[in-house]
């Protein structure tokens, strides 16, 4: 538990297909939201729906699009754009859903903090792998989204699987680690962290990070982070020390931006960019969470490119 004493101490309608055996390529319906019901060893209960568009490319990218707390997969599918995106771009999504009661995400484990520790992040990073052997998929276009809860495991999978994803989008989450429960709850609840009240250097954020997945020396996925003023679930501070940590992890001075530009993407927006890795979008006025901009995702993940 010495990872756990380390944070604590350092931190202040889609109806499913009805298949029981493993759910093959072939039973999949391109252009539909479809059930994957068997993909390997998972260790936790999470499921997943997949989006296989009718305008498949060859060798596909992958978008990982995960809901919030008292989402699903299916009601994620419905309320973000990623599937008319899909079919412009030829791109496979998958759609997680939670097995926890109130449909959070596991994001305080010591578990699921942990590179193949057995959490719901290993559960998601099996999703990615079964897609990729289905569809000949390239790996080096599979990236990661989601909103509120599903932000903070965007954060959580970038850092315990860095070498699965190439670039990340988390809409108003917190930073990786933020929400370790020190009892090494299973999705618990970190009042703490949702409060702002966590904070760090963002060296000592970014050690959070390399401790989740130790001695890993490969390329991190590119960081772009959203959050908005007026968030009362997971307060703005939270965009502050999220910023710190990535920041901290691409070796970037966090006291000294590359640049900073307001009213962009929108009136309102101020983008603060690092450098080609780590850039952050705060939106002034705007509450839980910031809305989905699925255009501007395509172009950082470099589909629109």
């Amino acid at each position: 538990m010495r990872f756990f004493y380390t944070l604590s101490t350092l931190l202040t309608t889609i109806s499913a297909t009805p298949l029981s055996s493993h759910l093959h390529r072939r039973a999949i319906t391109p252009g539909t939201l479809s059930e994957v019901t068997s993909f390997g060893t998972a260790p936790t209960a999470a499921g997943f729906y997949i989006y296989v568009p009718k305008a498949l490319a060859s060798s596909p990218g992958i978008v990982v699009a995960i809901h919030y707390c008292t989402g699903t997969g299916t009601g994620y599918y419905n309320s973000t754009p990623y599937k008319t995106l899909a079919e412009q771009y030829g791109f496979i999504v998958i759609y997680p859903s939670s097995p926890h009661d109130g449909a959070c995400w596991d994001v305080s484990s010591e578990a699921t903090l942990t590179h193949e520790g057995g959490g719901d992040s290993q559960t998601i990073a099996q999703m990615v792998r079964w897609t990729t052997s289905e569809y000949t998929a390239d790996s080096s276009k599979v990236f990661v989204t989601g909103s509120s809860s599903g932000a903070m495991m965007t954060n959580v999978l970038a850092a315990t699987y860095p070498d699965l994803f190439a670039a990340a989008i988390p809409y108003s989450g917190v930073a990786a680690g933020c929400f370790a429960s020190a009892s090494d709850g299973v999705d618990a609840w970190n009042s703490t962290c949702a409060q702002g009240q966590s904070t760090a250097t963002p060296e000592k954020w970014a050690q959070v990070v390399f401790d989740m997945y130790k001695n890993y020396n490969g390329t991190r996925p590119r960081m772009q982070v959203y959050h908005g003023s007026a968030d009362t679930t997971l307060l703005p501070p939270n965009y502050d020390e999220t910023m710190k940590q990535w920041a901290g992890v691409f070796g970037y001075n966090y006291d000294s931006p590359e640049s900073t530009k307001e009213n962009d993407p929108e009136s309102g927006y101020t983008r603060t960019i690092y450098g080609d890795s780590v850039q952050g979008i705060y939106a002034d006025g705007v509450g839980h969470t910031v809305p989905v901009r699925g255009d501007d995702d395509m172009s950082f993940f470099g589909f629109a490119n």
